[in-house]
């Protein structure tokens, strides 16, 4: 199969399978001596594991992950970064039943409709597994461009279900408020409206109780980023952002900045007016410029503007049900069935540190692009 590549500078290629010894990436174009130990990667693999709280998988993973090549006395060489996770709780019975039946929401049919034969544990490669090595690539993606220019990504769950969280600044959230419930303890829905939280949770235990699964909402805002990131064609940062989204399970949707309350306004409206920033100047005493709103979320032309990009991905309900759905048979034949495994009543936990990750492997790819083009054009910039 093709398609096992994302990005062109900073180029990421993954290998696995749910049910397999593990996943592997290798990582390219990683600049050398850059600090990495496995601690670090095991900050945000933790927050993307199976098993870390009631309302996700109990799929138990230690995702330790291990580097293969391109470290050297703790420091990245500039050779090819390959990071190894290896698989420790896949149970493969719990799939046997299913060898002969499509799932809904699932890629069973379009596999044999593509291959003529699919890998029916989990999930196989299209499994959400596999994200794991993605997270560990976003690691390393967060630290180029937190040492480039200070850029930092949070991402949070803004909805799940019908219960939406207070956010009135998006670019406040700190990954703490994020993690962390204002008494100190685990925020395990991650969503920083501590009055949501509650709620969530309630919805999240009722879903499950029913053998049921719901859907939500992530926001992710990336701040510190400077202008002049993207191409102005087919390589716009906002559709390599949507792609990378969009590569992720289960999103259906992605918008950025207002994204569709743009529907109802007039172009007067939905405008963010150019301003100098008074109170930031460049060497040679010119103002820098800013917006005075960020409806356009932080892109305009395909290219970032200095001001916080932000996202919002929509994210469906788990497919994988222990009820008993309508399907059938790969020679058509109607039946049910059943999912057994464990799987998360509500993806959005788990999935805030995949749609991080993927926003910083774009910025990072982007910006060592925009630094081996534009390099000499950085210290003349006008724009925060």
């Amino acid at each position: 199969m093709t398609g096992n590549s994302f990005g062109q500078t900073f180029r990421i290629t993954t290998a696995g399978e749910s049910h397999g010894p593990g996943y592997v990436v290798i990582i390219d174009g990683v600049p050398p001596g850059i600090p990495l130990t496995i601690d670090d990667l095991m900050v945000d693999l933790n927050r993307r594991r199976p098993g870390q709280s009631k309302v996700v998988s109990q799929r138990q993973e230690p995702d330790t992950p291990e580097f293969l090549s391109g470290i050297f006395e703790g420091h990245t060489s500039g050779t090819a970064l390959a990071i190894l996770v290896h698989n420790k709780d896949h149970r493969s019975r719990d799939y046997s039943e299913i060898k002969e039946k499509y799932r809904p929401g699932h890629a069973d049919f379009g596999y044999d409709a593509k291959y003529g034969f699919r890998d029916y544990r989990g999930g196989g490669r299209s499994s959400a597994r596999e994200t794991t090595v993605r997270v560990a690539a976003g690691v390393v993606a967060k630290k180029i461009i937190q040492q480039a220019f200070g850029g930092q990504i949070v991402g949070y769950v803004v909805q799940i279900g019908n219960v939406r969280a207070n956010i009135p600044d998006p670019t406040r959230v700190t990954l703490d408020h994020v993690e962390r419930l204002p008494n100190g303890e685990p925020n395990i829905v991650r969503c920083p409206d501590p009055d949501a939280v509650e709620k969530m949770i309630e919805l999240i235990d009722n879903v499950r109780k029913e053998g049921d699964s719901i859907g939500g909402a992530a926001e992710i805002v990336a701040n510190g980023i400077p202008p002049g990131l993207g191409e102005p064609v087919f390589d716009k940062i906002k559709a390599d952002l949507a792609k990378a989204l969009f590569s992720l399970p289960a999103v259906l949707g992605v918008e950025y900045g207002i994204g569709f309350g743009c529907v109802p306004m007039r172009g007067s409206q939905n405008n963010d007016a150019f301003i100098p920033q008074s109170d930031s100047v460049t060497p040679d005493n010119s103002p820098t410029i800013t917006t005075a709103t960020n409806r356009h979320g932080g892109m305009l032309g395909g290219i970032t503007t200095g001001l916080p990009i932000v996202l919002r991905a929509a994210v469906k309900p788990t497919s994988s049900l222990p009820m008993e759905q309508q399907t059938v048979t790969k020679q058509g034949k109607p039946t049910t069935i059943r999912t057994k495994g464990r799987h998360d009543p509500c993806l959005l936990p788990r999935f805030v540190p995949m749609a991080e990750a993927m926003v910083a492997i774009v910025l990072a790819d982007h910006w060592l692009r925009f630094k081996s083009q534009c390099g000499e054009h950085l210290k003349d910039q006008r724009c925060v």
